[in-house]
């Protein structure tokens, strides 16, 4: 079995004249991301050991929210990979294909339309818009990840459905 639960970045500002690097979140962009990542820890017991993101700033400041306030016991490493500052999902797709068989639960942080497409095709129910700081787990019964096929959605946090 294989799990990977994606998270697509908080809300960002476009107010601060930098480029789509560089562009922070915004503050509601920060609440939502804790509520999701609080919701989460109460009611997952995925215990986290890979971590990727992308190299963009919202990304990696929604990755460093979840780093700090769910999983606070332990020491993460965080990998940025420029792959995963993919909007169409090929890159994405590829990149969980070559991931190393021995991770069985990564957590990717990166950005819509690519994590959108990625549940859409490869989980086995339809998501319209996964929303900024939205969050989806999807399970596989593979033991390779290049042998990636349809999977079972397990979970799915959207903000505007939290308290």
């Amino acid at each position: 079995m294989k799990k990977i639960v994606v998270v697509r970045h908080g809300k960002s500002s476009w107010k601060h004249g930098v480029g789509d690097r560089f562009r922070p979140l915004k503050p509601v962009g920060i609440t939502n991301t804790i509520k999701v990542c609080r919701n989460f820890k109460n009611m997952s017991d995925i215990s986290l050991k890979s971590v990727f993101s992308s190299p963009a700033k919202r990304a990696l400041d929604t990755c460093d929210i979840f780093v700090n306030n769910f999983f606070v016991e332990e020491q993460i490493s965080v990998k940025i990979i420029e792959d995963l500052y993919d909007f169409e999902g090929d890159k994405l797709t590829e990149f969980i294909k070559n991931l190393a068989n021995d991770l069985d639960v990564v957590f990717i942080f990166g950005h819509n339309h690519a994590i959108n497409h990625f549940v859409n095709f490869y989980g086995n129910e339809y998501i319209e818009n996964v929303p900024t700081s939205g969050l989806v787990v999807l399970e596989f019964n593979i033991k390779n990840w290049s042998d990636l096929a349809s999977g079972y959605l397990k979970l799915k946090l959207f903000p505007k459905a939290l308290k």
